[in-house]
Order: C-alpha cells, then structure tokens, then sequence
C-alpha cells in the first residue's frame, strides 16, 4: 500500500527545488506549447526559476508544504500572507505520474490549514485559463471564482475561500 505523507519544508531543499523546477517547466512548457508552438527557451526557463526563489514561502508569514508519496518527493503547495487576514495559495503541484491519486486535494487542504495557523481568514489564489484540471479541483474544494485581485501577466482566473465557514465552503453572495 503507497501513502502520501505532508510535511513542511524550506523553499530551498533539494526536494522544493527539484519539485519547483518540475512545476515551473510544467506551467511554461504548456503556456509556449499552447501559445507559441514550442517548449519554454532553456535559458528563459532558468532565469524565470531563479527570479522566483520562493523565500516568501517561510514562517512567519509563509509555508512551503511537500507532499511525499512512499518518501518520494510527489508535490507541493505554498501559502504566504498578503495581509494578516489573507493569504494566498501557490505553487500546488502533483507529479503527472502521481496525478488521480488524491495528493492535489491532500495539498491544498493542508496549505489551508498552515493560512488559518499564520492568521488568515481567506485564501486567494490565481490560475489560467488552459490549467483546467487547477480549475476544477479549486472549485470541487470550495473556492468560488472572483474579480481579478493582482495584474499578473499570466493570471486569467481569480479564486478566493472563506477560511472560518464550518464546512470550508463560500457561502453565497
């Protein structure tokens, strides 16, 4: 029987870096794919790895969280805080050969968890449009879609969830 484990982790382990490469080169590869025909330049994908560290993603005001599954280094999630009441959800990624295996929901659960332990009542996220399997899951764990809360370039759908709400779920507006 394979188990997933969470735990905690810094940004710059061997394990974060690795599983952040394989996030980034993900995301990236399926953006130029989509939109320009071809994998993300080596270089770019260096340099846009580099400019995002992820040293926001540690306590006080942060968390990285590593999903294990038999010990392997499987996925992550991170949570860092805008503002004392809201914080934000990023980085949550499975290893496609992991994915269908409930460690996405595990993640995201767990992340939710360390937002209500540094303070937060609301967990914002953003995502695009071609990441539909993100999309689906955000909105089968409860989080309702907003009006844009940041101008990244890249961001095409905005989510938020009421962190304090008995069952986790937004309650109508």
């Amino acid at each position: 029987m394979t188990t997933w484990t969470l735990a905690p982790e810094p940004y710059d382990s061997p394990a974060a870096t690795a599983l952040w490469r394989a996030y980034y080169t993900e995301v990236s590869d399926r953006w130029y794919l989509l939109h320009q025909g071809h994998r993300t330049d080596p270089a770019e994908l260096d340099r846009g790895i580099a400019a995002r560290s992820g040293a926001e993603l540690t306590p006080p005001n942060g968390q990285l969280l590593i999903a294990r599954r038999d010990a392997e280094p499987a996925g992550s999630a991170g949570v860092r805080l805008l503002d004392p009441r809201t914080a934000e959800l990023t980085r949550v990624f499975v290893h496609p050969r992991l994915r269908g295996r409930g460690g996405a929901q595990l993640l995201v659960t767990a992340a939710e968890s360390a937002a209500r332990d540094l303070g937060a009542s609301r967990l914002i996220l953003d995502t695009r449009s071609d990441l539909t399997e993100a999309r689906a899951l955000y909105a089968r764990l409860g989080y309702t879609e907003t009006a844009p809360h940041n101008t990244d370039v890249y961001a095409e759908h905005w989510f938020s969830k009421d962190l304090l709400t008995p069952d986790g779920i937004n309650s109508p507006s």
